[in-house]
């Protein structure tokens, strides 16, 4: 598309400068849930990143992706193509000039043309040789005069392709001077990179002196020596990497052939010096590697040192997208490379990928832990909260005969904030604001009076005052890993922490994990916590630590929930030793069943979420809820979190 003028002088057309001011923003919402989903899957915050941008998102190709498109695209250029199209044309032409000479000499009777033949039919099987055989052959064939030029002058347009990208095209029809030209600014070439492997001290001003005399030869502007060097080498070890993969009596034709290059074999010795020079200077670019190539079309010299050097652009994108070397980013991406192998929709996957890598950061949503492991923010934890209340509310909402309610207590204090009412409200008006809506709404469309609308009202928001200790303990046994229960106990404790975070804040919440050993731990650690091969399911040592929360709030009412998939199989010494045994043993469940009833005294009934059928596990959690005044509730995994905080808002109003 071009730019299109417009009557005021503007004009409009394709952005070309930098990334589309226009473009969509990376989504940061749906990549977080993504990561958190991984991450209270067990995995690191690293990795779930990084296996975020391997799968990509749904409008963005992730480097899986990308990477998949590199190795087809490889695989093209190996099937499809081999590297015999410089002798297939040089035979061709060759083969058309001797028939077109013979042709010629067939009707002329005299001797001399008996002998012209007779030299035809003794030449060389080989190609080169036959070529080489004919150099000083006075032709009488127009045909084969021009033939055998053409033979030379691809020859040399091959040569010169394969160590200068483009040169082809622009040797199309050189004369003498122009090979001249070329075989002068070669010699200049060696002359200048023999100084600088001797370290000559003026080597700037003589790289500057060959560019303003010979700078047509090299598009891509090279700044100093180092530059020049950098990119006659890639091509010089790319056509090297050709012949490599060429079979032997193939590079002796070549090399044979080439002494024939314009007819001057300057130009092949000058090429070879050339090579010699750029391989001591640049030693680590890959000059001994070789491809198998297995397809029908013919590849010339020139196209041959291009498919190399696409092969090796393909497998250093291939380690860029990989991200498996130390320090690895996606700003590493060669995007310029990435367009020209797949595509400008490629470059654009590979930006967006690396622009939500970067927003990821930037935005604070990842953070370094004390050992240096990176770890989610707790901004990155509110969002993630967001989300998984925001699930669950949907799912209470969804029950027959419950409805969303702002008042959140008998009380009805007012908190200082309104919100817009809605249908079944009781709450009292928020007078100022619904008028301040009003006045705005009617000078906004030119109304002349103020008439109240429902879109105007306002209700005063009003909550409890009561105070909620509550202690939130979840099983961390690898049962509960196994059995695929790890990440819903992980979205209910963040859901949970963000509802009381936000609308409980003064109740206090602790969250308690259990397994062989029972720790009180931070939102963070839990959501972060990966699943671990332990033996034992200690709910005493869990109560224990939740009897412990509870008196420290004394004023506040007890409220306590317990998720688990397993009876009690440990329990806590007095030395702090656990001790673990399967079945239970009654010093296990009797223990349990003490800080149950501990608890209780503190006026704390125990609600546990079953998790699973297992007989005994039913039978224990039942004892559970009976001496403790609670119940036992016990939902599917996907409607886990409704139920534990639906019991939370259902204990807090009793």
């Amino acid at each position: 598309m071009t730019a299109v003028p417009l009557p005021d002088g503007y004009s409009y057309g394709p952005w070309h400068d930098g990334p589309d001011p226009l473009a969509p923003p990376a989504d940061l919402r749906d990549a977080l849930d993504e990561i958190g989903r991984e991450v209270m899957g067990g995995s690191s915050p690293r990795s779930a990143l990084e296996e975020l941008l391997r799968r990509g998102t749904e409008r963005t190709s992730g480097l899986d992706e990308l990477t998949r498109r590199l190795w087809q695209r490889r695989s093209q250029i190996q099937r499809r193509n081999n590297l015999n199209g410089t002798l297939q044309e040089v035979q061709r032409l060759l083969q058309e000039a001797l028939d077109a000479e013979r042709r010629e000499l067939f009707p002329d009777p005299d001797d001399e043309a008996r002998f012209r033949e007779a030299q035809l039919d003794a030449l060389p099987s080989g190609t080169a040789a036959a070529v080489n055989e004919l150099a000083n052959y006075d032709w009488r064939s127009e045909q084969g005069r021009e033939n055998y030029q053409q033979i030379r002058d691809l020859l040399g347009q091959e040569l010169m392709e394969s160590r200068f990208q483009g040169m082809k095209q622009a040797l199309q029809n050189a004369g003498p001077e122009d090979v001249e030209r070329i075989n002068e600014m070669l010699s200049d070439l060696n002359d200048l990179l023999a100084a600088h492997a001797q370290g000559a001290e003026d080597i700037q001003e003589r790289f500057e002196d060959f560019m303003s005399k010979h700078g047509e030869f090299f598009p891509e502007n090279p700044r100093n020596v180092e530059e020049l060097i950098d990119a006659l080498a890639e091509r010089s070890a790319a056509a090297q990497r050709m012949l490599n993969s060429m079979s032997a009596e193939q590079r002796a034709e070549l090399a044979e052939l080439t002494q024939q290059a314009f007819g001057d074999p300057r130009l092949a010795q000058q090429l070879s010096q050339l090579d010699s020079q750029l391989r001591a200077a640049r030693p680590g670019e890959d000059w001994t590697g070789a491809e198998r190539f297995r397809g029908k079309n013919p590849l010339g010299m020139g196209e041959g040192a291009q498919a190399m050097a696409d092969l090796a652009e393909l497998d250093a994108l291939a380690e860029q997208l990989s991200q498996s070397y130390p320090g690895a980013s996606l700003e590493d991406i060669d995007l310029e490379a990435l367009e020209r192998q797949l595509g400008k929709d490629a470059g654009v996957d590979a930006r967006r990928l690396s622009e939500l890598e970067r927003e990821l950061r930037r935005q604070g949503l990842f953070e370094r832990a004390a050992d240096g492991t990176l770890r989610l923010s707790p901004k990155a934890l509110r969002r993630l909260g967001e989300t998984a209340l925001a699930d669950i509310v949907n799912a209470l909402r969804g029950k027959t005969g419950d409805r969303e309610t702002e008042s959140a207590g008998a009380a009805g204090e007012p908190t200082g904030a309104s919100r817009p009412w809605r249908f079944g409200d009781m709450q009292p008006w928020d007078v100022p604001r619904t008028i301040r809506n009003a006045v705005l709404r009617s000078v906004s469309v030119g109304e002349r009076s103020v008439r109240l609308d429902v879109e105007d009202v306002e209700v005063v928001e009003t909550e409890h005052r009561s105070r909620a200790a509550v202690a939130l303990l979840v099983d961390t046994s690898w049962s509960m890993v196994q059995e695929g229960r790890w990440l819903p106990m992980k979205r209910t404790a963040l859901a949970l922490h963000q509802l009381i975070s936000t609308r409980f804040r003064n109740d206090a919440l602790q969250l308690i994990s259990f397994g062989r050993y029972a720790q009180s731990v931070e939102l963070p650690e839990l959501i972060g916590l990966e699943g671990a091969w332990e033996q034992g399911t200690n709910a005493h040592h869990g109560l224990l630590l939740a009897g412990q929360h509870l008196r420290r709030h004394p004023d506040a009412q007890p409220v306590v929930l317990m998720v688990t998939d397993g009876e009690p199989t440990a329990h806590l010494e007095p030395d702090g030793e656990a001790v673990f045994d399967y079945p239970p043993q009654p010093r296990t469940l009797h223990k349990t069943l003490s800080e149950v009833d501990r608890l209780a005294k503190l006026g704390a009934s125990v609600t546990v979420f079953r998790l699973g059928d297992d007989p005994r596990l039913t039978a224990f959690v039942d004892v559970i809820a009976r001496r403790s005044g609670g119940r036992v509730v016990a939902p599917d995994l996907d409607g886990l979190g409704a139920a534990v905080v639906g019991d939370y808002l259902r204990t807090r109003r009793r």
